[in-house]
């Protein structure tokens, strides 16, 4: 659902208007006074499969209330490639310099209205944690357990490319200590 009520071009209530677009008939969230549109077209957001001295690191945000540990991810910035942008996060986030990356895939993550892309990053330098995240775990690859959306396909994918069968488990079904 989007945050948008009011248009932000001439602050009249929204609506959920249908209309012909390209031939098909696509309800949007539409102002009735000066016509404005709310696409609501999914954010791209990049992300990490950090590996550093041969382990992958996982991280705990900050903001989530559940000991769990993922990749590390953000939002690209204007003016910014998604090899760049991966590459700021990655240095941001942990303090380590990518030394190579390469792509992994492109993955939809319809919950968050997201288009994930994610990399594989080889990475060098001492782990120091931004605030943003309370603390890591290094793995092993064919220890990583990936989970049922989002991110943990890349592992997935990233592991099969290696030759290991991936594990999935949903994140309820994850101990607390994993």
């Amino acid at each position: 659902m989007s945050e948008f009520k009011y248009c932000p071009m001439c602050s009249e209530p929204l609506s959920f208007i249908a209309r012909a677009e390209d031939g098909l008939e696509v309800t949007r969230l539409r102002c009735k006074v000066c016509e404005w549109t709310h696409w609501n077209n999914p954010t791209p957001v990049l992300g990490a499969i950090v590996e550093w001295n041969g382990k992958i690191l996982l991280a705990r945000n900050a903001a989530w209330t559940a000991r769990r540990f993922a990749l590390i991810t953000g939002f690209m910035e204007a003016n910014e490639t998604p090899e760049g942008g991966i590459a700021r996060e990655v240095k941001e986030e942990t303090h380590l310099e990518v030394t190579q990356l390469s792509l992994v895939g492109v993955y939809d993550f319809q919950k968050k209205n997201q288009v994930l892309i994610v990399y594989h990053a080889n990475t060098q330098g001492e782990i120091k944690l931004s605030p943003e995240l309370l603390e890591y775990k290094l793995y092993e690859p064919q220890d990583i357990i990936c989970w049922p959306a989002g991110t943990g396909y890349a592992v997935a994918d990233w592991q099969r490319k290696r030759g290991i069968e991936p594990v999935f488990k949903a994140w309820e079904d994850r101990s607390e200590n994993e």
